[in-house]
């Protein structure tokens, strides 16, 4: 059975895209399996074998090219099962972060973090090495204890903290086979208030105290003019407040994108409500945006921010016009070998262009160029430019993960062109 990433149907994959519709996938098939069973028999028959999520990747990390199979394990049984002793959740790996926070509520557990978006799925984001926010947060990978895959011989294969391999097993690009099932771990449930201040100026900011001013800060920004149209602060109601005198509290509930509307975000001004529903930015019940965009998103270590801040200043000329918004987030460093957190604490620069790529590549090179002293990773699942021998020089344990991939899957078949061009195979 086929599926489209957004909602059709068919036999063969044929315009089968991606959420945003930037990329239509060439598999010559699309499944979506209902078992592991059907699933292990897929991978075993594949010469070419990739796994779609929820389709919000904005590049061709999941197509396998057209003499491959793309697999959705959305069809496979939607486990959710908590262990409120231990406080840890198994979940299936198609599972999408809205569907799981809600058990876990409630069950009066919590994760310790969210990204912006509840609507991704839950292996997708770990393996492209998704994030939240926050200095002492980090990525969703850092949740993970133990991952479920089905290999390429068909055998389902589990690899947990302490193993040797794990650290190179979550954030692993879909290169290892498809996981099947995550087990994350918990923490008692909490509640969240959010609050948005408007215009904090680029010159004189202290970065690092506005960021440590709540327990997840996001800046947001066009670019058209210095400094940040909002600053979205969110505080767990069991931590101290902090002041916030940099910049003037919004008047009422804002989008980040200006003229969107503030319905489709998650609660404001102070509000106190459990942890799912503020972490994210958007509800889980609307959809966030049209997709009439394409994005990029820069990873690198927070004591260079401000520098890089002021490179992209720099060239804001240049990418305002092809620009909707920009999220400025901080992320703790990870050890999963090609996190783009790995081993520093992180910066993330994320760019939400207009949907024209003729007109947003110039700009994705221009300000690739100047962040190229920062040594930036970019996020596996966004638009970028950065050329994959230079990427091999970012991530010290990569000669590891091709060891590992080579273990686990010596024919290639998860590879695609992506994956083999990154490994330089």
């Amino acid at each position: 059975m086929t599926e489209n990433a957004r909602t059709g149907t068919g036999d063969r994959a044929g315009a089968l895209t991606n959420w945003a519709r930037t990329v239509t996938f060439t598999a010559r098939e699309h499944h979506r399996p209902r078992t592991e069973e059907e699933l292990a028999a897929l991978v075993r028959d594949g010469v070419r074998v990739r796994v779609l999520g929820s389709g919000h990747s904005f590049n061709r990390i999941a197509d396998p090219g057209p003499d491959g199979v793309l697999i959705s394990t959305a069809g496979l049984p939607r486990t959710v099962d908590v262990d409120t002793a231990a406080r840890t959740v198994r979940v299936a790996g198609g599972t999408r972060y809205a569907e799981l926070a809600r058990t876990v509520h409630a069950h009066g557990l919590a994760l310790a973090n969210m990204a912006s978006l509840p609507h991704i799925s839950v292996a997708g984001s770990v393996a492209t090495g998704t994030h939240g926010s926050g200095v002492a947060n980090g990525p969703l990978a850092s949740a993970v204890r133990e991952v479920e895959l089905i290999v390429a011989d068909g055998t389902a294969v589990t690899i947990g903290r302490g193993d040797p391999r794990f650290d190179g097993a979550v954030t692993s690009l879909g290169a290892l086979g498809v996981v099947t099932a995550l087990t994350l771990d918990l923490e008692p449930a909490y509640e969240v208030e959010q609050r948005v201040y408007t215009e904090l100026p680029l010159a004189g900011l202290d970065f690092e105290a506005v960021v440590a001013s709540g327990y997840s800060v996001s800046l947001f920004t066009d670019w058209r003019e210095p400094g940040f149209r909002q600053v979205w602060v969110k505080r767990r109601t069991d931590r101290p407040a902090v002041d916030f005198p940099w910049a003037a509290p919004a008047a009422g509930p804002l989008h980040p994108v200006p003229g969107m509307p503030a319905v489709n975000c998650t609660g404001q001004l102070g509000v106190p409500g459990p942890w799912h529903e503020r972490l994210p930015h958007f509800r889980a019940e609307f959809t966030p945006s049209s997709g009439e965009e394409i994005q990029s998103e820069y990873l690198l270590a927070r004591s260079s921010a401000l520098d890089a801040l002021h490179a992209v200043d720099g060239v804001r000329e240049t990418i305002a016009g092809v620009l909707q918004i920009c999220e400025v987030r901080t992320v703790a460093a990870d050890p999963q070998w090609l996190g783009p957190t790995h081993g520093r604490d992180s910066v993330a620069l994320h760019f939400t262009w207009t949907k024209d790529e003729a007109a947003v590549l110039p700009a994705v090179r221009r300000l690739e160029r100047a962040l190229e002293p920062f040594d930036p990773r970019p996020h596996w699942g966004k638009v970028a430019c950065v050329p994959s021998a230079v990427l091999r020089g970012r991530y010290a344990r990569l000669a590891d993960f091709r060891a590992l991939v080579r273990s686990l899957d010596p024919a290639g078949t998860f590879g695609n062109a992506f994956v083999r061009d990154l490994l330089g195979d």
